[in-house]
């Protein structure tokens, strides 16, 4: 019976199972470092009507936007080059080791000591905590590039930027979006440590001061919001451009 289900109530099943666990738990224990789930709504309320949760949320959103498009534009553009060539490959995989390896705290203290606590700063250390990673998997979809399809569009005297476009390009659509759905995933955690270690706004701010008030609802209030929103982007942004980049495969 539970498979005849859509995907949809599945997921309203699971999230109602965590909430009504989550409520036992805090009322059994009674503990001020476990609020309730009707008191982290209150506190969502009381933050979005008499608070600044609504700036802090576009605030750190764009830093992320910004972000996830210079990481990703590098590093699709690198993994392509590496991908191609052996001789590049060769010449770049050793940084491209390092980077991956190189802690993502070091990165951030780093360009706030280097460039100074400004928004250039917080952006760049977010950016090359991620290009990386999408290297990686630029890299490994360019070599799983079909070579056959490319000589039959060579044989046909296909002109090389519409070969480009109709023929390489859409073979690596899967990794694109592989690579974007981790890298909003992972950016927007190394956003709020970048706020919390520099900035005086945003999501990552406010859970700093949170902290320091062991204000625990707010914690979560803010940490729910911002899941919520990055979710709501996940559906409603990434999942159908991967539907539509990819619906050629089937």
């Amino acid at each position: 019976m539970t498979a005849a289900l859509p995907p949809r109530w599945l997921r309203g099943v699971s999230l109602a199972v965590f909430l009504g666990a989550w409520a036992l738990v805090a009322v059994v224990a009674e503990s001020r470092v476990l609020p309730t789930p009707w008191a982290v709504a209150a506190s969502i309320g009381a933050h979005l009507t008499h608070g600044t949760l609504l700036a802090d949320l576009g605030i750190t959103l764009t830093r992320v936007a910004v972000a996830f498009v210079l990481a990703m534009a590098l590093g699709i553009a690198l993994g392509m080059i590496m991908g191609v060539s052996e001789r590049a490959n060769q010449l770049l995989d050793g940084g491209l080791i390092l980077f991956l390896n190189l802690p993502a705290l070091v990165v951030i203290i780093l360009c706030y000591v280097w460039f100074g606590l400004n928004e250039t700063a917080a952006i760049l250390a977010v950016a090359v905590n991620k290009i990386p990673n999408v290297v990686v998997v630029m890299r490994e979809g360019t070599r799983a590039v079909g070579r056959e399809l490319l000589q039959v569009a060579q044989v046909f005297h296909v002109p090389p930027l519409r070969r480009f476009l109709v023929f390489f390009l859409p073979q690596l659509y899967p990794y694109i979006m592989a690579a974007a759905r981790n890298g909003m995933a992972l950016i927007w955690k190394i956003v709020l440590v970048v706020e919390l270690l520099g900035r005086s706004n945003g999501v990552g701010f406010q859970l700093s001061m949170f902290f320091q008030l062991f204000d625990i609802a707010g914690i979560l209030a803010y940490t729910l919001a911002f899941v919520a929103v990055m979710l709501l982007v996940e559906m409603a942004v990434l999942a159908p451009i991967e539907r539509r980049l990819t619906r050629w495969r089937t």
